[in-house]
């Protein structure tokens, strides 16, 4: 938190991590830049009770910052309102956990909504479960770690600001300091994420893509200084980062402004997302209760389930066909062909 400051942050995030709210045991491994990692396990050992939030909170009001934390379900959620924060974050993978978005849109606070691994169209119904919110700003966002910056498509920033009519700005997870910020600030954005580690070396799973305090401060300059340019120096600066960068980078990092699902992210896009799975073996004949299924992130190697805008429907039906747990309930095993 101290370093952030120092660095020039405004708002510093973290995460309210509660394994069982956001995978199932049987998940498995994922490839990151620090390793394979086995994801239940991993975030197993990060969970923290709400002591441990309050005091990060407190460490932040002490720094002269905001605190922002994601969180991963409705426990979390909870969690967090205990702590009266000014805003809540939501990661690209709960864009569609609907009955968590619906709940929070209740916390009458002001919600940031990242958008990785997402359609125009799964955008506008997370908005839907959250018209009832303070305020939303969308993060566009490209989930890679580490992003390749020509995949960024940053006029989407505008065409997304003029379409849904909210604000926007970006998650970046490239390894550059300057060049998505700086051309997402020429684009409007009006947030700017960006990991901080105090040591690439460190084992966190993002500490190697994460910005070092030092450049997170070049960043910092970098952003303000394209944001006191605008509207009228906004020529001169995407001059100068043309020249730095290559025309072609440029016009690549910028793309054709048309929301769409990067190439990186295509594999993920449903797995990452969330999906109804189940929670235990579930017999024919079984009903489908909270108790024995869960809105999870599939990744890797589980196979994704219902889209969690059917969880209210599904409550209640009867199994036709068994679940192994982990296993993504689909129609297949509510529906019997006569």
């Amino acid at each position: 938190m101290d370093a952030a400051a120092r660095a020039g942050a405004d708002t510093v995030k973290t995460q309210i991590v509660l394994a069982d709210e956001i995978l199932h045991p049987r998940t498995g491994s994922v490839s990151l830049p620090g390793g394979s990692v086995d994801l239940y396990s991993r975030f197993s050992m990060l969970e923290r009770d709400i002591v441990f939030y309050r005091r990060l909170s407190e460490a932040c009001e002490s720094a002269g910052v905001t605190f922002l934390a994601s969180v991963f379900g409705s426990t979390g959620a909870q969690m967090l309102r205990r702590l009266d924060p000014r805003e809540i974050k939501i990661a690209s993978p709960e864009l569609s956990h609907i009955p968590l978005l619906r709940e929070i849109a209740t916390y009458g606070v002001p919600v940031l909504l990242s958008t990785g691994v997402s359609t125009l169209a799964d955008i506008h119904e997370a908005l839907t479960a959250l018209e009832s919110a303070d305020s939303v700003t969308l993060l566009h966002c490209v989930t890679a770690y580490p992003a390749p910056p020509e995949q960024y498509n940053l006029r989407v920033v505008s065409s997304l600001r003029g379409t849904l009519g909210v604000p926007v700005g970006v998650s970046d997870h490239s390894l550059d300091a300057e060049l998505v910020p700086m051309l997402a600030t020429l684009q409007g954005a009006a947030v700017i994420e960006k990991h901080l580690t105090l040591s690439n070396a460190a084992d966190g799973l993002d500490d190697p893509v994460a910005l070092t305090p030092d450049r997170f401060a070049l960043l910092v300059r970098s952003v303000h200084a394209a944001a006191e340019s605008l509207p009228a120096g906004r020529d001169r600066i995407l001059d100068e980062i043309t020249v730095r960068y290559g025309k072609d980078t440029v016009k690549a990092v910028l793309g054709d402004g048309i929301k769409r699902v990067a190439a990186c992210e295509r594999g993920n896009y449903g797995r990452t997302n969330r999906s109804i799975h189940a929670l235990v073996d579930i017999e024919a004949g079984a009903t489908i209760s909270k108790e024995n299924c869960a809105i999870l992130r599939t990744e890797k190697e589980l196979q994704p389930g219902l889209h969690p805008r059917y969880w209210d429907q599904i409550m209640g039906c009867r199994v036709t066909s068994p679940a192994g747990a982990g296993d993504g309930i689909t129609w297949h095993h509510l529906l019997t062909r006569r």
